[in-house]
Order: structure tokens, then sequence, then C-alpha cells
């Protein structure tokens, strides 16, 4: 079975990109923090053999961090435009877009906010996918939310479009409206997502010599001297 990964990413934009930083980053700081995690995920995501990569897109990126360095990784993909009045129907909105594109594929969506993954993991969680019995994958984050979901069929996606984002139970009530909606989940290793100077620090640590680590080593840097 074909499959096919889902960025879902927004414009590295000073002053609305990875606010949650700022202090001790700055608005600039946290913005390259944030262009640094997106250029690394779609390396990591062109890099895993015979599978496209969509990317569903929000923001100016004329007004971005980086824009020419972002804007030529998104060449190298599909972009559709994020579209729903909050991020569960942003979501669900992604996997079908994706779906018209890439017709028959299973779908494998994460964020720009787990720099860490690699080729390797990403091919692995696609494999759990296509296991049978799978119908859908989720990967939990420390924070009670996620940071990826797999879908044998896109259009599941829908059953957590109405789902609550950004709390400390939105990961187990995301599981709960896949198997109420009778899909077969299986479990994805956990990854912590960055929101805090601390998650950027600790992801960073494991991924020394990435653009990601560079963008934070200032900012942890400064966080240092100034306790």
């Amino acid at each position: 079975m074909t499959a096919m990964l889902i960025v879902l990413a927004k414009a590295p934009v000073p002053g609305r990109a990875k606010t949650r930083l700022c202090p001790p980053a700055t608005p600039v700081q946290a913005a390259e923090v944030a262009a640094a995690a997106l250029l690394d995920t779609l390396d990591a995501t062109a890099a895993v053999p015979a599978t496209p990569t969509v990317v569903a897109f929000t923001g100016d990126l004329t007004e971005a961090t980086r824009t020419r360095e972002v804007a030529a990784a998104l060449d190298r993909t599909g972009v559709v435009t994020q579209r729903g009045p909050h991020l569960g129907s942003r979501i669900a909105a992604a996997h079908a877009d994706a779906a018209a594109r890439h017709p028959g594929a299973m779908s494998l969506q994460i964020g720009m906010d787990t720099p860490q993954v690699d080729p390797t993991l990403l091919a692995r969680c696609l494999d759990r996918l296509a296991a049978r019995g799978t119908d859908a994958v989720l990967g939990p984050a420390p924070d009670g939310g996620w940071w990826a979901l797999g879908l044998r069929d896109p259009a599941a996606a829908a059953v957590i479009a109405d789902v609550p984002t950004s709390r400390s139970d939105t990961g187990a009530r995301t599981l709960a409206a896949l198997r109420r909606n009778g899909l077969r989940v299986a479990l994805l290793p956990a990854l912590t997502d960055v929101d805090t100077v601390d998650d950027a620090r600790a992801v960073a640590a494991l991924v020394p010599g990435s653009r990601f680590a560079a963008a934070v080593e200032p900012i942890a840097a400064s966080r240092g001297v100034a306790s």
C-alpha cells in the first residue's frame, strides 16, 4: 500500500512563531527555532523512500525568517493551504486535501515541532500503520498531546475534527475518538514536541549538529547566564 507524509506547518514569522519561547528568546530567535525545526523536519520526510510529502501550510512566507530556505524546501513538496476554524478541523482538512493529491495512499501526519524525527523512525511508523489489524497509529507526547497521527484511510481524520487541542488530555481524547469510531489503533513511541525552552533544550541535545540545535544554542546560553 502506498503512503504519504503530511507536515502541518506555519510560516516562521517573528512574533507569531514559537511565542512560548519568549522570554528568554526574542521573537526573532523564536522564529529562527521554528524555521530550523521545519527545515530539519522536511529533510527527514524527504529522505523516506517512495513517500511523497504534503505540507499543510499557513501564514505569510514573505514575512518569515529564512524565507528563501523555507521556500526552497516547500518547493520540493506538495503544498496545500490549511483550512478550518480550529486546529482539529485543520488536521482533518489536511488529510483530506493530501488524499486528493495522492488517492489511495495511507497518511502519516506530523507537525514541525518534533525536529528529532528521522527517516528511519518515520519509515517504522509507516510500517506499523501498514501492519495487518491496524487502522491508525498515534504517537503520544509527554505533555498529554500527540506528535503523529497515521491513518490507513485519511478520510478517518474527520472523527477527530472536534477533539479539543492544546490540552493535557488531547492525546487521550484523540485515542478515544479513533477507537469509538471503530478504528484499531497502535501506539507509536512517545516524542517530546517543542513548546517551551526546556523542551527545546532537551530536543536539541538529541540532534547535535542540526539546524535546530544551532538555533537553540544562543537561547539556552543566554538562559544559563540569567540563571
